[in-house]
C-alpha cells in the first residue's frame, strides 16, 4: 500500500488506519493530509485506528505529529476507535498525544468536529453578548 485513502465528510477529513504503517506510509499520510487541509479548509481530520489492534511508539509519534500540522494549519485532530489496550499502551508509554481529541467511534467524532464551535462568535454578536448581557 502506498497511500492511505483521505475521505471528505463534510468539513472534516477522515482517515481509516486499517494496516501497520511504516516510515514511508506514515510521511506520505502526513504530506497528503497537509495538502487536502489546505485544499478543502477541513477544519477537522479524524483517524479511525479501530483496525489496530496495537499501537507502538512510532505510531503514537505519528498521530502527535500529524495533530501538529493540522494544528497549524487551523483543523483539529480527533482519534476515533481507539480500542482499551491501545488507550493502555499509550499510557505506559508515556505518549499523552498533546492535542489530539478522541471519540469512541466515527459518529461521535464528527459530533465533536461539528460542536467545536470552529467559526466562534465573539464580541456583540455572541449570543448573550452585547446589549442582552444579564448583569443583575
Amino acid at each position: 500500500m502506498d497511500r492511505i485513502p483521505i475521505l471528505k465528510l463534510g468539513r472534516a477529513l477522515l482517515v481509516s488506519i486499517q494496516v501497520d504503517i511504516h516510515d514511508r506510509l506514515a510521511k506520505a499520510l502526513e504530506e497528503d493530509l497537509s495538502e487536502r487541509i489546505v485544499a478543502t479548509g477541513a477544519r477537522g481530520v479524524m483517524i479511525d485506528i479501530s483496525g489496530l489492534e496495537i499501537v507502538d511508539s512510532f505510531m503514537g509519534r505519528m498521530l502527535d505529529n500529524i495533530a501538529a500540522v493540522s494544528r497549524l494549519l487551523d483543523a483539529d485532530t480527533v482519534v476515533v476507535g481507539m480500542r482499551p489496550a491501545v488507550a493502555i499502551t499509550l499510557v505506559e508509554l508515556g505518549l499523552s498525544l498533546t492535542g489530539v481529541k478522541t471519540a469512541l467511534n466515527v459518529e461521535r467524532g464528527m459530533a465533536l468536529i461539528g460542536s467545536g464551535q470552529y467559526d466562534e462568535i465573539e464580541g456583540d454578536d455572541a449570543p448573550g453578548g452585547g446589549d442582552e448581557r444579564d448583569e443583575g
